[in-house]
């Protein structure tokens, strides 16, 4: 196969799902892929956020209520792709939508060195910060 067909292939083979810049890149920073599963109708982790870095994610299985800082709580289907920027910025929900099927999906984190994967977020700080959470219209899907 010449470098041309092959370039082509993969081409036609990739659907890029989400392109974004990462607010860091240390050279000796670490990246962490992992799957994660929640029952049907799980509500997910409690608020938390990723002080080491930012994380890509992608639903392989089913239906994410995902909810970040200062946005509106938005329904992630499987086969879409989510973004978290990390550090400061609270991660507020992760539910599982559905309550006949579970949840799966697959999220990659970058972390700079001697930072922890993944943070709670104390009661004291979610009352500081209520204002940043934006209320849906009505719930997602």
């Amino acid at each position: 196969m010449s470098k041309q067909d092959a370039n082509d292939k993969v081409q036609n083979a990739m659907t890029v799902l989400q392109n974004v810049t990462p607010s860091f890149r240390p050279a000796d920073g670490e990246v962490m892929t992992l799957v994660i599963e929640w029952p049907p109708g799980d509500p997910g982790i409690p608020p938390h956020r990723h002080p080491g870095g930012p994380c890509f994610g992608y639903v392989l299985e089913g239906e994410m209520v995902f909810e970040l800082e200062g946005e509106p709580p938005r329904l992630i289907k499987a086969g879409e792709a989510f973004w978290e920027p990390g550090g400061d910025v609270i991660h507020f929900q992760d539910a599982n939508n559905r309550t006949d099927i579970p949840l799966r999906f697959l999220v990659t984190m970058m972390m700079a060195p001697g930072r922890p994967m993944l943070v709670f977020v104390d009661d004291d700080e979610l009352e500081r910060r209520r204002w940043t959470r934006r209320p849906p219209d009505e719930r997602p899907g």
